[in-house]
């Protein structure tokens, strides 16, 4: 039986006919390369795309790979081995105040790091 997010892919089309997963990891910048180097020394394709967090608006990397459905745990273990979380300190900076932001008036120890990571079903994938 076949799950109901999959659909049976006629055979003609043979350039997409195993079923992929597309994992999008959200690392911290000094993570990124760590993990990109680890992926391709395990032979993973993967793209990098510079992106911010909404919180700390600090610049983070967020990781897109496209693998087969037997691939996905090795990947997210990549992942969970190159990608560790830390403390830092931020200090207060004045801010331009806007609404639903708040002042910190001293320095506070944060959690950094780490990675969010999303596992997709892709209904379709080509390598042109």
């Amino acid at each position: 039986m076949v799950p109901p997010h999959r659909t049976v892919r006629p055979k003609a089309a043979s350039a997409y006919t195993r079923f992929v997963k597309l994992i999008v990891a959200v690392v911290h910048n000094e993570d990124a390369r760590v993990l990109i180097d680890g992926l391709l020394a395990n032979e993973y394709r993967a793209t990098w795309l510079h992106s911010s967090g909404g919180f700390l608006k600090q610049s983070n990397a967020t990781i897109l790979v496209g693998v087969e459905d037997a691939q996905v745990e090795a990947v997210v273990g990549l992942v969970r081995e190159k990608c560790r979380g830390r403390t830092q300190t931020m200090s207060p900076i004045l801010p331009v105040m806007e609404p639903g932001e708040f002042f910190m008036p001293f320095p506070v120890d944060v959690e950094v790091g780490g990675a969010v990571v999303f596992v997709l079903p892709v209904d379709r994938f080509e390598r042109i």
